[in-house]
């Protein structure tokens, strides 16, 4: 093929092996990345008092660090249509949301009932970034998900207080999601 011939790319449409592939992807790979790079975060919000720090590095970083952790296996797609990078992008989003709830309930004792919805929160917000990239406007889509991330972590600082802005930036969220993914079309993604 010359210099500026069009290349035909074929219709990808992932099967359950390479759906469970990001699956996996998101329950081995993106926790591992998010720890590693939470450890140099955490040193960045040292300085401040106990309080303030962990909100810094639970609050602040960690939106920023987990939302690309999720998405960042999706970045070398090629092949797929809107709606099939919106589904790995959920689906990882879900790996990292089992991992993440597992490592909480079992690791820490956080009570089932309080993390449950977590795994449903990661791949909702993952598949929110998902659709930036099938679109080609990944910065303003993960953008997005980081505030909203940014927001319910936030709010779990305060307690009971949750209650106020936890529930609403888990629905937007979750509405968000879902009225995008009424958006995505079986397009090629070029």
């Amino acid at each position: 093929m010359a210099i500026g011939e069009s290349a035909i790319i074929p219709l990808h449409r992932p099967g359950s092996k390479e759906k469970l592939f990001f699956l996996s992807a998101g329950l081995i790979v993106s926790i591992p990345f998010t720890v590693f790079v939470n450890a140099f975060s955490s040193r960045l919000c040292f300085l401040l008092p106990v309080f303030y720090a962990e909100i810094c590095a639970t609050a602040i970083f960690a939106p920023f660090i987990e939302e690309f952790a999720k998405v960042y296996p999706l970045f070398y797609r090629h092949g797929e249509t809107e709606k099939s990078i919106f589904t790995l992008g959920f689906l990882v989003g879900m790996g990292f949301g089992i991992t993440e709830f597992m490592i909480y309930v079992f690791g820490a004792g956080a009570p089932v009932s309080v993390r449950f919805l977590g795994i449903f929160f990661h791949a909702a917000s993952t598949s929110i970034t998902a659709y930036g990239i099938a679109i080609k406007r990944t910065v303003p889509f993960y953008m997005v998900a980081v505030l909203l991330h940014l927001l319910y972590n936030f709010f779990t600082f305060l307690g009971p207080l949750w209650l106020i802005g936890g529930p609403v930036a888990l629905i937007t969220v979750f509405y968000l999601s879902w009225y995008l993914y009424g958006k995505t079309q079986e397009k090629l993604v070029i």
